[in-house]
């Protein structure tokens, strides 16, 4: 069961309380799910009984505890705890990690893409419209705002929402043909828009080039002033990007040394790799959380502690010495792959080419 197949089963089990008349809501159009926090269990947790308890009537624990029996109903849901104010942990048969690897793997870079937590369906603007309606996002002749104004239209479009960008004047030249940026219109905009207003950059990034520029504008939070250095073109550890591409390009060279070994990738139970699938798991709310607050920057970071999980994880892919390759080893290799698709399709919606040598 993937987070989006999961998101569904907690809107199910919602709406049978609410067809038992155990609870009066009107059933949310959303449910999140994401791995659990501190504190928490199993396989993912959902927040779906406090975001219910005020419409209800009723404290948020007696929420979780009324849906908890419907989630246990389910055939691949083993268990479900309630924790703190009224979270809901949910640990999924043994196949949870593997059916997120495959779904990964098949759907490749474009993994999240159209997939609104338990649906396909476009993000809400902040009137409330949905999928079919047609968003606007305005920026100030200012290279930041138009940079974060361009990531933030991709994972829109990417979300399945219909998008439109304006700038109040004509962008320069070197920000589309260096910076890859595109702007729809500029002028005064005539249609109510989300003005994107992060903090300007002092210094002009075109020096560092598109990819290191991109980074270094999108990386830092909106109220945050972008540090442009040299440091985003240094290959060392301490830089975010180059963890981030040098993680992918790993996981490729993973792919060519096990095609080398004459073994390829094949889904399976991976016990090593829970901080690695953790990270993954929540790879849709994040991009849904960024898509909604108009901030690249959650999806850039997330991109960062993918990174790092997925370096740890690399060392225990391929057999050592004379070992064979095994199915422990085509399952390890399936879930690097998923990573290296995950840090490909999230680099690409911010605009950031993801080599696979480096």
């Amino acid at each position: 069961m993937t987070p989006v197949e999961l998101s569904r089963t907690v809107l199910r089990a919602v709406r049978r309380a609410v067809d038992e008349g155990e609870l009066s809501v009107t059933v949310p159009e959303r449910a999140v799910v994401t791995v659990p926090g501190p504190g928490g269990s199993g396989d993912y947790a959902t927040n779906i009984a406090l975001q219910l308890a005020r419409p209800a009537g009723q404290p948020p624990l007696r929420v979780a505890e009324i849906l908890r029996p419907y989630l246990i109903d389910t055939a691949a849901v083993t268990d479900v705890v309630v924790t703190g104010p009224g979270f809901l942990n949910i640990s999924l048969r043994g196949t949870a990690s593997v059916t997120l690897v495959e779904e990964i793997l098949r759907r490749g870079k474009r993994y999240g893409c159209g997939q609104v937590d338990g649906h396909v369906d476009g993000p809400r603007d902040a009137e409330g419209a949905g999928a079919g309606a047609l968003l606007h996002l305005y920026a100030r002749h200012e290279v930041r705002a138009v940079v974060v104004m361009d990531a933030t239209a991709r994972i829109l479009r990417s979300r399945g929402a219909f998008v439109r960008t304006g700038c109040e004047s004509r962008p320069e030249p070197e920000w589309t043909d260096v910076l890859g940026v595109r702007v729809d219109a500029h002028g005064i905009s005539e249609a109510p828009a989300f003005v994107v207003r992060p903090v300007p950059a002092r210094t002009d990034p075109l020096p560092l080039g598109r990819d290191a520029a991109r980074w270094a504008l999108l990386h830092p939070a909106a109220h945050d002033r972008p540090r442009i250095t040299d440091e985003h073109l240094v290959q060392r550890e301490g830089n975010p990007l180059f963890r981030v591409r040098y993680a992918h390009a790993r996981t490729r060279a993973l792919s060519r040394n096990a095609a080398d070994l004459g073994f390829t990738a094949e889904p399976g139970p991976t016990p090593d790799g829970a901080p690695l699938l953790g990270t993954l798991a929540d790879h849709l709310r994040i991009l849904t959380a960024a898509a909604d607050d108009r901030a690249p920057d959650r999806l850039a970071r997330h991109l960062v502690t993918v990174a790092d999980a997925a370096l740890a994880f690399v060392p225990t892919v391929l057999p050592i010495g004379e070992e064979k390759p095994s199915a422990a080893h085509r399952a390890r290799l399936a879930l690097a792959e998923a990573a290296g698709a995950v840090l490909a399709g999230g680099l690409s919606l911010l605009g950031i080419d993801a080599p696979d040598h480096l």
